[in-house]
């Protein structure tokens, strides 16, 4: 049940009604209808491709051209901008934030409304003072003056949505607006966005986690292959309800079996610490971190932001700027890596969390990923092999089920899913024995996080890959590890197996200042 349960208006104050929408003769909507009422908050679920955006962009006038009817208050609306769409009380926060890092928090709030005197010179004053009343009726203590760039992620969706409300607006769509959030901020935006649709604005909020969205929502509302499958009140649907809606099924958990741990470790990892430069000296982030990594095991790392979860994966690959102590041994061999090259001639390979901007070269095809680490083994001569890479990357599309035209098609014109799948498939290709993976399933739907899982688990049950995987999320920490490894102020607090792991047990270990230590 959502905390929040306002008195809303059986009157919408926004319909829309059997929408449909076409690009270049694929369907992306089909006579969708979807409603929203004073002061609620509206979950609008279903896997990528299944039509949100495509509406979203229709109701804040990115899309002009489209069938149906779009209504505010009742009366017929046709967008042609998205300067229409605001001005008819539509703001939409999008899941990569819309502001100048070089300019301060006032300046992105009235950016192209600037108060102005005489109509001329722009009233700096007037618009600190307007931001900062705006920042207090949201509760939040932010200097208008400060710089955007320098803020936390959380700040910066704040500041997002103090502009939106700079607009009078009284729909305020949110997509994804927790993804990059660390659990303190997704509490504070959870309040604002409570207090928010207190005093009657209406909210359509979109999330593929469903946990925040049982806890937030009034009313749930799923699209599937870019048709409305259904709406209800969020009270009495279960999760599994709205992922059997979502993806025409149930999804039962996957047959995970369990790791054979009778051979000697592949990775070994003893007393291993880290230290980063910060304000002209060295901040220790990292204290001492032990553990095994045997061939076919998945170990999970758990722990809140800022544990020092990443900075293991990332000092065991050699991919950390920082000091690095402690010894790393492969099969029993110390080794040293002072780049991602030395750990790659290991055999070990690293999933980083944000695939757009490290994992994936977004306007480069599908073959050109794949192939890319591992050139220098397919070339001839000095010449590429094309021929070969094709087949290596037709081989990564069907064995990992990518969805694509074709290997030639650009890996950022993919959903967010099978732009993962690429990643994974482009570092398999190094032919690996011990895979690193930081946040797998980042941004991705309910039905591709499955695909994903079923993945890991063949990977490390069938071909004994050996699978270390940092996760935020607890459900899929629990379904994926078969010991997690829990980190809290960059020590390590504990080794549960499968059999001891609970969320309480795991955030136990995780809060600052826990102490105890389970047994490995």
């Amino acid at each position: 049940m959502p905390a929040h349960a306002p008195e809303t208006s059986t009157a919408y104050v926004l319909e829309a009604v059997k929408v449909s929408k076409s690009f270049g003769g694929i369907a992306a909507l089909t006579d969708v209808d979807f409603a929203l009422r004073p002061g609620e908050i509206h979950a609008l679920m279903g896997e990528n491709g299944a039509g949100k955006s495509t509406l979203m962009k229709i109701l804040s006038g990115v899309h002009t051209s489209y069938e149906g009817e779009i209504r505010i208050n009742g009366r017929p609306m046709q967008f042609a901008s998205i300067r229409q769409a605001e001005q008819a009380g539509i703001a939409i926060i999008h899941q990569e934030l819309n502001l100048v890092p070089e300019l301060s928090v006032a300046d992105n709030i009235f950016l192209g409304r600037e108060p102005r005197i005489a109509g001329l010179i722009v009233d700096k004053r007037a618009a600190r003072k307007a931001a900062r009343e705006l920042l207090g009726r949201l509760g939040i203590e932010l200097d208008p003056d400060a710089r955007v760039g320098g803020l936390r992620m959380g700040e910066q969706q704040l500041v997002e949505i103090a502009k939106a409300l700079s607009l009078s607006a009284r729909i305020l769509i949110m997509d994804e607006p927790t993804s990059a959030l660390s659990p303190s901020e997704c509490e504070r935006l959870f309040r604002i966005v409570r207090q928010l649709a207190s005093q009657g604005v209406a909210i359509v909020y979109i999330s593929h986690r469903l946990d925040e969205v049982m806890e937030l929502a009034d009313r749930v509302t799923v699209f599937r292959d870019g048709r409305h499958v259904l709406t209800r009140d969020m009270s009495g649907m279960t999760q599994d309800d709205i992922i059997a809606a979502m993806v025409g099924r149930n999804l039962l958990s996957a047959n995970i079996g369990k790791a054979e741990i009778h051979k000697s470790p592949v990775l070994s990892v003893r007393d291993l610490t880290l230290s980063i430069p910060h304000r002209r000296e060295w901040r220790e982030v990292l204290k001492g971190v032990s553990f095994d990594l045997h061939p076919g095991e998945i170990l999970g790392i758990g722990g809140l932001l800022g544990s020092g979860r990443t900075e293991i994966l990332e000092s065991i690959f050699g991919s950390t700027e920082g000091r690095v102590g402690g010894e790393i041994f492969v099969d029993g061999e110390r080794v040293h890596f002072a780049s991602p090259r030395d750990a790659r001639r290991k055999g070990l390979a690293l999933v980083t969390e944000d695939r757009k901007s490290e994992g994936l070269h977004l306007h480069a095809s599908i073959k050109d990923n794949v192939a890319l680490p591992v050139l220098a083994r397919l070339s001839k001569f000095g010449l590429r092999a094309f021929g070969e890479e094709a087949k290596l990357a037709s081989g990564a599309v069907k064995s990992l089920g990518i969805r694509c035209a074709g290997t030639d098609q650009p890996a950022g014109s993919l959903s967010g899913g099978n732009q993962q799948k690429v990643v994974i498939g482009k570092w398999l290709a190094t032919r690996p024995r011990i895979l690193l993976l930081d946040e797998p399933t980042r941004g991705i739907d309910v039905g591709a996080k499955r695909e994903i899982y079923d993945l890991i688990f063949r990977l490390a049950r069938d071909e004994k890959i050996a699978v270390a995987v940092v996760s935020s999320e607890m459900p899929e920490l629990l379904l994926l590890s078969d010991r997690i490894l829990v980190m809290a102020e960059g020590r390590q607090r504990g080794t549960l197996t499968r059999e001891d792991a609970t969320e309480q047990r795991v955030m136990q270990l995780a809060a600052p200042h826990a102490s105890g230590r389970a047994a490995a």
